[in-house]
């Protein structure tokens, strides 16, 4: 069962995050903001990271950094809802453009639990072709 670690600074959207991933057969842990993501992805073994981008404090894009860093492989799923300006973009539309971040799958919020397990696949299939 792949293990799932979830950032998002919003309980009630970690919360629902976990349901779903527990529904869909995952293992999932919450961290509230960047820090503690961290402190858990060094404390414990995950197959992924699910992280939104802005955080308070330490921000999600940081995070992503750090734990690619950590681990280069590891599959990184940000996700995001702000808008920037008075536009419909978002910064995930940036944020392959960040190296070291190239490779990672964008999930606009809000988003569906079957858009979430596509998202998972998407960033093993990555990860997977990236070893080869």
């Amino acid at each position: 069962m792949p293990r799932i670690l979830v950032v998002d600074d919003q309980q009630h959207v970690r919360a629902g995050l976990i349901l779903a991933l527990r529904a869909n057969g995952f293992e999932a842990v919450g961290a509230e903001d960047a820090n503690s993501g961290l402190r858990a992805f060094q404390e414990s073994q995950f197959d992924l990271a699910l992280v939104d981008v802005y955080m308070p404090g330490v921000d999600g894009v940081s995070l992503m950094k750090t734990l690619r860093e950590q681990s280069p492989g590891l599959p990184i799923i940000a996700m995001s809802g702000v808008l920037l300006n008075e536009s419909q973009r978002t910064a995930l539309e940036f944020l392959p453009k960040v190296p070291g971040l190239s490779d990672i799958v964008c999930l606009r919020k809000p988003f569906r639990p079957p858009e979430l397990v596509k998202a998972i696949e998407v960033a093993f299939a990555l990860t997977a072709h990236a070893d080869e």
